[in-house]
């Protein structure tokens, strides 16, 4: 009986043992990644990189455009816009560029495609009904439905991490302003008030803030508020230079944004502070709308000098 159970606490130390090991390799492994688009190979096409900049590739490959990319919630899939069949429409593809397929078909364009957090249902921008609006459809392009019916431009939508809220910009008060709304289309309200123009709402993983980009400085910043509005403060201070397009970490503790100098766009990221915006990318082309993956994708190879660990390194500060 003694041998018994000396043998089965040895078996359950052993299991113990291999799934911690093979939790921290796994996890070890694990490695955050941004799609963004850019021209640098002549035509817009949308490629991947590690959330350092490195492990850079092209995951479409079209002589048509192909544009702002989104993550499913679950990692597996982009969602992106591209004018292959002649005006823009929305696409999905697998993480890794494959099987491309279009989701939408319409007259109008069909733009800024964002998932809902449950991944069955995608919000995007349409002018299939003359001005553009914000429509929401299933994840497979069946039953596209308009949300705001208004004569104003509605563009750019961003689903609330609890599914119940999609954030917004119109220009329905003349110049561009952050809205949100419920999902039923219903309780349509503003959430900013001012008239240098505020666009790109991106919802933080928590679903308690709110970064936008706003002009009320005199160039395009990145600002954070309150999910109501309220609290609304710079992160990137630029005085000269023009930052857009914000795009939180998943774990709330980063933003990846457009940082345009000397003409062109590159990838930045930042702390969720607005402190060690640093370079991701560096090409002569331009570098935008950058969408960082909800979950960390495995395959990265374990640096042995590190002793095993894997380190995250980062660009150049911003001066």
């Amino acid at each position: 009986m003694k041998r018994v159970v000396i043998f089965a606490v040895f078996v359950v130390f052993f299991i113990v043992f291999i799934s911690n090991t093979l939790s921290d390799e796994l996890a070890q492994t694990q490695v955050a990644q941004i799609a963004f688009y850019s021209n640098r190979d002549g035509n817009s096409e949308i490629y991947l990189m590690n959330a350092d900049g490195t492990n850079l590739r092209r995951i479409t490959n079209n002589p048509a455009k192909d544009e702002c990319p989104v993550w499913s919630p679950n990692g597996k899939m982009i969602a992106f816009q591209s004018d292959r069949d002649g005006n823009d429409e929305i696409y999905v593809m697998d993480a890794d560029g494959k099987n491309q397929r279009r989701l939408t078909n319409s007259p109008g364009w069909d733009n800024w495609p964002a998932w809902s957090p449950d991944s069955k249902m995608i919000a995007f921008a349409s002018r299939r009904s003359g001005n553009a609006e914000i429509f929401a459809m299933n994840a497979d392009g069946s039953n596209p439905h308009n949300l705001t019916n208004n004569p104003a431009v509605d563009e750019r939508p961003a689903w609330s991490p609890d599914g119940k809220i999609i954030a917004f910009q119109s220009k329905r008060d003349g110049n561009d302003e952050i809205y949100i709304i419920d999902i039923d289309g219903s309780y349509q309200r503003r959430i900013t008030n001012n008239s240098a123009g505020n666009s790109s709402p991106a919802w933080s993983p928590d679903g308690k803030m709110i970064a936008f980009q706003s002009k009320r400085d005199g160039n395009a910043e990145i600002y954070i508020m309150d999910a109501d509005g309220e609290n609304q403060r710079n992160l990137t201070n630029s005085p000269t230079d023009w930052d857009e397009c914000p795009s939180w970490s998943p774990d709330g503790k980063m933003i990846a944004f457009i940082f345009a100098r000397d003409g062109k766009y590159e990838v930045y990221a930042m702390n969720a502070d607005g402190e060690n915006q640093h370079n991701l990318t560096n090409n002569p082309a331009d570098d935008v709308w950058p969408r960082w993956s909800p979950v960390a994708v495995t395959g990265q190879s374990v640096d042995p000098d590190t002793g095993g660990k894997l380190v995250t390194t980062w660009g150049a500060i911003k001066k």
